[in-house]
């Protein structure tokens, strides 16, 4: 057990001074699993650990108890209420069976007046203490921060593989009904081997995004018109079973542009993706073309409720979702990346008495003639 003058605080106090404080000192007993006290009891007094040893912790924003501190013999803890005054701000356990000299606030302020060595003492075993919980605590932080994203990347992978396997489960029934045509069932195989390969593409870009490695993209010259409306085609599909319809407002220009046909179909399903999200009851998707001098500019215009305004400057961030139930935002923040490897650009505004509207733009290119 460790004697009172030896203890780290009181070791330079005074022969006298000691005899004055021995006047106060309680000797307390915890056993093993025992609360000493906890978060938001009065801060009554100051401990020194005799023998045992003492686990300091506090609970987290997730609800975990994050533990800061274990205090061995000779080290004293509840010093904070001596400096404050306030309820205790943590929880300090008894993770042994425990032995403590305790020393009420009053005495020890008391005692505090008389001596400014024992002052300069308590200051720095404060500092050292804070120092202690703070690296601790930025430690649990991340450790719960980095839990956090773990499981939304695993929500955005569930939630953007739940379209293309119910198309799967869609065309598997068809194909394999026992008066399939040889007509149906290519349909169906055909439609099974897209969604595989969107689904490949889901998961590639994931990584990448993750990885935050460069794509290496390959473009090729490609006919933008063909491309956009053998696309829709098949989002056609897709989203007539949820009651929204997409709409041209005219049609895409038929310019060749350098593209990567299937990581740019990846930025057409998410944005087309959220837009359906939006529209819970059904609704309405419209595309519009513009061709400048310099690049054809794309615009999806949905009639949902607009983009949160509380988003709105954060919208193309990573799991920065804007209002949808089961959204992160993940599809967003790859979008941009997508179109920003093709050398456009994205953005998204609410347009007066319709919904949001997404824009990007790809580059015009004198290779891609």
């Amino acid at each position: 057990m460790v004697t009172l003058e030896s203890s780290k605080l009181f070791s330079r106090l005074a022969p006298e001074e000691l005899t004055a404080l021995r006047a106060h000192i309680q000797e307390r007993s915890y056993p093993a699993g025992t609360d000493i006290f906890k978060e938001g009891d009065p801060g009554d007094g100051i401990y020194v650990v005799r023998g045992g040893l003492v686990q300091i912790s506090v609970v987290l924003t997730d609800g975990q108890r994050c533990v800061l501190s274990r205090v061995a013999p000779g080290d004293v803890f509840g010093e904070m209420s001596l400096l404050d005054a306030q309820p205790r701000s943590a929880t300090a356990t008894a993770a042994a069976d425990t032995a403590v000299y305790f020393v009420p606030r009053a005495a020890m302020v008391e005692l505090l007046r008389k001596s400014p060595e024992l002052s300069m003492t308590l200051v720095q075993e404060v500092s050292a203490r804070l120092r202690e919980f703070n690296r601790q605590y930025v430690r649990e932080l991340l450790r719960a921060e980095r839990m956090a994203l773990v499981g939304r990347f695993a929500a955005s992978i569930v939630h953007d593989l739940k379209n293309p396997l119910a198309i799967i489960s869609f065309a598997a029934e068809m194909g394999c009904a026992p008066d399939a045509s040889a007509e149906t069932r290519r349909t169906a195989l055909d439609r099974i081997t897209k969604q595989v390969e969107r689904i490949t593409h889901m998961v590639n870009d994931i990584l990448e995004f993750t990885r935050g490695q460069p794509s290496g993209l390959e473009l090729a010259p490609t006919n933008y018109a063909d491309f956009v409306q053998a696309l829709v085609r098949e989002l056609q599909e897709e989203v007539a079973r949820k009651a929204v319809r997409i709409e041209y407002a005219n049609a895409p220009p038929a310019v060749r542009l350098l593209l990567n046909p299937a990581r740019l179909s990846r930025v057409f399903h998410n944005l087309i993706d959220n837009a359906v999200e939006a529209m819970p009851s059904g609704g309405r998707i419209t595309l519009r073309f513009q061709q400048t001098d310099r690049a054809v500019i794309t615009e999806i215009e949905d009639t949902g409720p607009g983009i949160a305004p509380e988003v709105a400057d954060r919208l193309f961030e990573a799991f920065a979702s804007h209002g949808k139930p089961h959204g992160t935002g993940l599809g967003l923040a790859i979008a941009k990346r997508i179109v920003e490897e093709h050398g456009g650009t994205i953005s998204a505004q609410n347009r007066p008495g319709a919904g949001a509207v997404f824009s990007f733009t790809l580059p015009l290119r004198a290779e891609a003639s």
